[in-house]
């Protein structure tokens, strides 16, 4: 095998594929990257849970396959002068790297030895601009639970119905869900979970471009195509909250608020609580008004907020960094405050019409003043 390629486009290339590469495994060829050259050079990493390919331009003189060490031959590329990198692989798996006056000789490994890679089929894939599906990634997965008791909602689950398409999360303290909008139908009915670490990978990968993405279902495989890249990982299988079933409707107390002056006045009320120091803050919700107070044993602070609507007096306390998580990641300048009494979650809901999405943060009991 002997390919030419940029330094920065095989650096690029290597970032990329390298975050599924495993870091300790009893399979040691999956601490290694696949390497093959065809058209291109194509590389490859893969945990036995999530790989991602990326395809990169090359010069392609002979074309073949080997497993590259990841790390060394990583650290080797990104230390190379400027300008086109050479790697060649004899039959004894014998590598040579070459860039200007720099050489380097690494062994490589046989790539019949690598694992393969899972295959969804040849499905009817589901395309969206890549910003759209980095926000509905980016809005929710904050949500996620960390509890492996239930592993179901370790992840995030999509529903894809004809015009629209939905991420919703969840962690037993906290609801977020996005959905857009496409122009054109998906012609497709269909809902998954995918776990978190893949998604995360899925975001970093995603573009701000309206270019558009792929997904493709397998029978326990989803596959995405974002450019160069695809990154196919198991789903989790189980049953999902019904989060429609939960999700308050029709609250009788509903205010609008800017979310950059509550989120900031959660964020400065919330300074002195800690993961050592825990307390909820304490929000009277008045007239045209939020009062926001917190105590711990290191200090108290007040703070408040304009708004628009009558609270009717009601006093509630949340989980400080989970009600500024869901401010955070609302799409929009104003947000509408939904609440119904002081043991009933707070809803956040968009005041225009053309956005769609719902957080949900379940309340704190508070102790007596």
């Amino acid at each position: 095998m002997r390919f030419t390629c940029e330094k920065s486009t095989l650096v690029s290339g290597l970032s990329i594929a390298s975050r599924t590469v495993a870091q300790k495994s009893s399979l040691s060829v999956i601490e290694g990257i696949l390497c093959k050259t065809g058209l291109g050079l194509s590389l490859t990493g893969y945990n036995m849970e999530t790989a991602i390919t990326y395809d990169i331009p090359a010069e392609v003189e002979e074309p073949g396959a080997c497993i590259l060490p990841a790390k060394l031959f990583a650290d080797i590329v990104r230390r190379l002068p400027e300008g086109p990198v050479t790697v060649t692989v004899d039959e004894s798996f014998k590598v040579s790297i070459r860039a200007g006056y720099a050489s380097f000789t690494i062994a490589a490994e046989s790539a019949d030895d690598y694992p393969d890679l899972p295959d969804v089929g040849e499905g009817h894939g589901v395309k969206i601009p890549q910003n759209a599906l980095k926000n509905l990634i980016s809005g929710t997965i904050f949500s996620v639970s960390e509890n492996q008791s239930r592993p179901i909602h370790t992840g995030v689950r999509f529903e894809v119905e004809n015009m629209a398409i939905s991420a919703i999360a969840v962690d037993g303290f906290r609801l977020a869900r996005r959905t857009y909008h496409p122009e054109e139908s998906t012609q497709r009915t269909m809902a998954f979970v995918v776990p978190a670490p893949a998604l995360k990978e899925v975001e970093k990968i995603l573009t701000d471009s309206d270019e558009n993405a792929t997904f493709t279902l397998g029978t326990k495989h989803i596959l995405f195509e974002v450019g160069a890249a695809t990154l196919v990982c198991r789903l989790l299988e189980g049953d999902f909250l019904e989060w429609q079933k939960v999700v308050p409707t029709n609250c009788p107390i509903k205010m609008v608020a800017n979310v950059s002056d509550l989120t900031s006045s959660i964020e400065r009320v919330g300074l002195i609580v800690s993961e050592k120091f825990k307390s909820p803050v304490r929000c009277q919700f008045s007239d045209q008004m939020v009062y926001l107070k917190t105590n711990t044993t290191i200090g108290a602070a007040e703070d408040q907020c304009s708004l628009a609507g009558d609270g009717k007096e009601l006093e509630i306390g949340f989980n400080v960094r989970y009600l500024a998580d869901a401010l955070r990641a609302v799409p929009s300048e104003e947000v509408t405050l939904e609440l119904t009494n002081g043991l009933s979650p707070i809803v956040l809901t968009p005041v225009d019409e053309k956005q769609d999405f719902a957080y949900m943060v379940l309340p704190v009991r508070l102790k007596n003043s």
